[in-house]
């Protein structure tokens, strides 16, 4: 075996044993919610979550055309296209209300998570 092959096999020893000695994920713990996109509306438009723990929030967007799904509040701002769905981490919140919108039907796509 060539120094070089053994110095490799070290080295990807190690991050193995580096990787699969990490504690498990808290994502894996994580609550989950859903937002569906329809019509250019959320559904739920209002969406309870917990405060003070990190969720997962997945927008599913069921209209064919993309949108913007956006938030000051919880700062988020990503294109979802016709069709698709994005997963959020977020959190953790203090208790209150976060709004959020479409940002290409800001007339119609409003909504707000409570945090509580």
């Amino acid at each position: 075996m060539t120094a070089r092959l053994s110095s490799l096999l070290a080295i990807s020893a190690a991050a193995f044993l580096a990787v699969s000695s990490l504690p498990p994920k808290a994502l894996a713990d994580e609550k989950s919610f859903t937002l569906t996109i329809q019509d250019h509306r959320f559904k739920p438009q209002t969406l309870s979550v917990p405060a003070g723990e990190q969720f997962s929030l997945m927008v599913v967007n069921a209209d064919p055309t993309a949108e913007e799904f956006e938030s000051n509040d919880f700062h988020v701002e990503k294109v979802i296209g016709g069709g698709k769905q994005m997963t959020f981490h977020i959190g953790p919140l203090a208790a209150g209300s976060y709004g959020f919108f479409g940002e290409r039907h800001m007339d119609t796509a409003l909504g707000n998570l409570f945090a509580e």
